[in-house]
């Protein structure tokens, strides 16, 4: 009877196999971690230098090869121009607000995007159901025109009221009123010197309400003139 040839190596078992894998996974793995973990500064200094001129700057520093304990300066002094614009807007109109509040106007700065909104309650602005600025504003918006020509930004001037009906013969319902109460105040500005190409005026009436006009609180609140201008209409 022949005899079994001995085997050289013993097999190995399989769940060792499995164990080999997982093993050689879990160190890729941690391998992968740990090369993302190490950023390369001049990656990334080309990467945001790219991106920095691309929307205007110019200027861009770092001082390591390692992103960290070491912190990179970046300089954005000379970033878009936009932004510069759009952060010079908010503050002349700002300036404004606070020169038309200290006169006793209602007024706030909203900010959408690139659209800036100066927001004037009317009813310190014009008497009840009248389109004829008061006397003693007049002054006022003839120094908020005066403040903000030199800018050279399209404004639209736009009239709201609420959604009490008109009792007047001269305007037959609160659209009418609302447009020429824009009107008369795009006149201010243009008989202060400001470009009327850059002017528009726009009636909305009891339309676009900020707020239910369910209270004479709420009701004061869509009396307003707003004053619509985009960083990017120049």
């Amino acid at each position: 009877m022949a005899r079994k040839k001995k085997q050289e190596c013993p097999s190995i078992p399989g769940w060792l196999v499995s164990f080999g894998d997982l093993m050689s996974l879990l160190l890729t793995f941690f391998i992968l971690l740990y090369s993302m973990s190490t950023v390369s500064v001049e990656k990334f200094y080309q990467s945001v230098r790219g991106i920095t001129e691309a929307f205007g700057g110019r200027t861009l520093t770092h001082e390591s090869r390692t992103l960290f304990p070491n912190k990179v300066e970046l300089q954005f002094e000379k970033m878009h121009p936009k932004l510069k614009k759009k952060k010079l807007l908010k503050k002349e109109l700002m300036q404004i607000k606070q020169m038309l509040s200290r006169a006793g106007l209602e007024a706030e700065v909203i900010e959408h995007g690139d659209k800036f909104v100066l927001r004037l309650k009317s009813d310190k602005i014009f008497p009840p159901g009248s389109a004829i600025p008061s006397t003693e504003v007049v002054p006022y918006l003839t120094a908020f025109c005066e403040k903000f020509k030199k800018s050279g930004y399209k404004i639209q001037i736009v009239g709201y009221t609420d959604d009490t009906p008109v009792r007047s013969s001269q305007f037959r319902n609160n659209w009418e009123l609302s447009a020429f109460r824009a009107l008369n105040i795009l006149r201010i500005f243009q008989k202060c010197g400001y470009d009327p190409k850059r002017l528009e005026a726009v009636g909305r009436g009891e339309y676009d309400p900020v707020a239910p006009n369910d209270t004479p609180q709420n009701r004061a609140k869509n009396r307003r003139v707003e004053f619509v201008i985009e960083v990017n209409r120049i």
